[in-house]
């Protein structure tokens, strides 16, 4: 499908980041853009951004894990501008709590936005797609929905969105639906994913600590994410991927060679190796040695 002058692209998570990159780039292309983000004050701002001649950007607050706010989102933007061509389904959080001895809430927040978040905007938009006769649907995951090691939650919910969007894939060919699907999975992206907890939602409670090791861990990601992919890259491949009606986006090959020897490992039954050496990162070991390191009582 192509992008052009009059279309229009809707995008979560836009406040930042990808998301923000997203909508910036359909701008440029003449799109109209409606920008949803549960950050308002983010998304305001992001919104005035978007200041492209002819080009209405459209900001409405809304909690992706939330069906009825999704369906809300919708509904207003169709009723603002009659149809919906591009549907970017990019929200994402994570979390430093420990998968397993800490609260389940963390484990709700992140399922609630990342994988939920994507149901939710498939479900909502889809209908409208189909009955229009085009549209694409974009929904972002990660290289951790590829290969595992990114966090429990995280590489979960991922793996989820890759597994969802490839059947949505099927199902379009199968029956012939008008639409095209995308997933995108980056790798060390310059976002603000390493402090998704400033959006902590308030009716799960408290915030849940962090784990172990988990601010060395952060320490190492937030430097990796620093010296990442700029996002307007990511939003271009995107971009390309929608006008070739291309299923994968994989911005970053080196993660890609990374989840091919993964695979060959469960081609061969063998057990997995229990740490991966992310690229860009120090070595699973040194990370864990660090972590070791700190828990170690002084010397007297």
């Amino acid at each position: 499908m192509k992008l052009v002058a009059g279309k229009v692209a809707v995008v979560t998570g836009a406040a930042s980041g990808i998301g923000l990159a997203l909508a910036e780039r359909f701008a440029r292309a003449g799109m109209h853009v409606v920008l949803a983000d549960v950050d308002e004050a983010g998304l305001a701002t992001a919104t005035e951004r978007i200041a492209e001649p002819g080009v209405e950007a459209h900001a409405v607050p809304t909690d992706v894990s939330d069906e009825a706010a999704v369906q809300a989102l919708a509904a207003t933007a169709v009723e603002r501008f009659g149809a919906v061509h591009v549907v970017c389904n990019n929200a994402g959080v994570s979390t430093r709590a420990d998968p397993w001895f800490g609260p389940l809430s963390a484990w709700t927040w992140v399922m609630g936005v990342n994988l939920w978040g994507v149901i939710h905007g498939v479900r909502a938009f889809l209908p409208h797609l189909v009955a229009q006769g085009e549209g694409h649907i974009i929904n972002t995951a990660s290289m951790a929905g590829l290969m595992p090691g990114a966090g429990a939650s995280y590489d979960a919910t991922k793996h989820a969105v890759v597994a969802l969007s490839e059947d949505l894939y099927g199902t379009a060919q199968q029956i012939g639906l008008p639409i095209g699907v995308s997933v995108l999975c980056p790798g060390w992206v310059r976002t603000n994913i390493a402090e998704a907890n400033r959006n902590w939602p308030d009716h799960l409670g408290e915030e849940p600590p962090a784990g172990i090791g988990a601010d060395i861990i952060r320490g190492h990601f937030r430097r990796a994410i620093d010296e990442g992919m700029p996002p307007a890259v990511v939003a271009d491949l995107v971009a390309d991927s929608i006008e070739a009606e291309r299923f994968w986006v994989l911005p970053h090959p080196e993660f890609v060679d990374v989840a091919v020897r993964r695979w060959h490992t469960i081609a061969d039954g063998n057990n997995p190796e229990g740490t991966v050496d992310f690229p860009g990162l120090p070595s699973s070991a040194q990370i864990i040695e660090e972590v070791r390191a700190s828990l170690s009582p002084p010397a007297p």
